[in-house]
């Protein structure tokens, strides 16, 4: 582990928690919206990569998405959000910390060949051939494996591109791509088709292993999962006669058990309990059916797990 930190040469972060965000790109617009709903409050100026938090003794470092976990691994960064598939092209999985996943970004890293060619249905097929990428390290990885060879004996040629891999198959570079892919859309505009996925991959919130402000980190790593929770559930509130409350109760147990409050009229209770959103709809109707009423679905803000 390297000893120097990049705040070392930087004006007034000597003594801030240095949080790496992407500074542009598929994730950016999203950690903003993160940032601003966990608290952390900042102005970024023009053409700086550099912003002072002004309520937390933090100084946020937009970075390249490709460059944080590295920078988080050798220890320059503390705290960093990048992908999934950064972290392991970048091949600093044992240097870095997990803390959580964040829900957004998701993707999958693929191998895609030309639609039309159909002597090749599986990753097996361009054994030997071109590939255009460029997430090498894990596309070496992949076809050293379907070899049954380390990467240095492998005979598939991988080839290095930073932009605009869906088009090397149509110009003659190569016989199949590895790319990440959301939609598939622009895959399919360019003629193009999975064959097999290698990674599956989304945000996450990273630190190192050697940390220099651990309740920091644990402080914003505490409000992330409160914001990923309040997106995840609602509280829903009903009124059930306390003869039902057991068979309600196994409807929506929630996240550990309902709150159950008793009314002014005899034999009913009020219930409150957390919900996952995806279950609402048929949660609401099974309730309803073993006799709940006045049935309501609150949002959350904000939580605290």
């Amino acid at each position: 582990m390297e000893s120097s930190f990049i705040n070392a040469s930087l004006p007034d972060v000597a003594d801030r928690m240095l949080f790496a965000v992407p500074k542009k790109g598929r994730l950016y617009d999203q950690c903003l919206n993160l940032l601003n709903h966990i608290g952390i409050e900042f102005h970024r100026k023009a053409r700086h990569d550099i912003a002072l938090v002004s309520n937390m003794p933090i100084a946020l470092v937009f970075l390249p998405a490709a460059d944080i976990a590295t920078y988080v691994a050798k220890g320059n960064i503390d705290l960093g959000i990048t992908g999934l598939d950064i972290i392991c092209e970048s091949q600093t999985a044992d240097d870095v910390a997990e803390l959580t996943r964040l829900g957004f970004g998701k993707c999958k890293l693929q191998v895609q060949t030309p639609a039309i060619n159909s002597s090749v249905t599986s990753a097996q097929d361009l054994v030997g051939q071109r590939i255009v990428t460029s997430f090498v390290n894990l596309t070496k990885q992949r076809f050293a494996e379907l070899e049954g060879v380390s990467i240095d004996r492998m005979k598939t040629q991988v080839r290095f591109v930073s932009g605009s891999v869906e088009a090397a198959c149509g110009l003659g570079l190569a016989d199949g791509i590895v790319d990440l892919v959301e939609s598939g859309d622009t895959m399919r505009a360019a003629g193009l088709h999975a064959i097999d996925t290698i990674l599956n991959t989304e945000s996450v919130l990273i630190t190192n292993h050697h940390q220099r402000f651990p309740k920091l980190v644990e402080t914003i790593k505490q409000r992330v999962e409160g914001v990923l929770m309040a997106r995840r559930y609602v509280l829903c509130q009903y009124n059930i006669k306390r003869e039902s409350l057991d068979k309600a109760c196994a409807v929506a147990s929630g996240r550990q058990a309902p709150t159950v409050t008793s009314l002014e009229a005899e034999g009913w209770v009020a219930v409150s309990v957390m919900i996952e959103k995806k279950e609402l709809a048929d949660k609401m109707d099974q309730l309803k059916e073993i006799g709940a009423v006045d049935i309501l679905v609150l949002q959350i803000a904000n939580a605290r797990t």
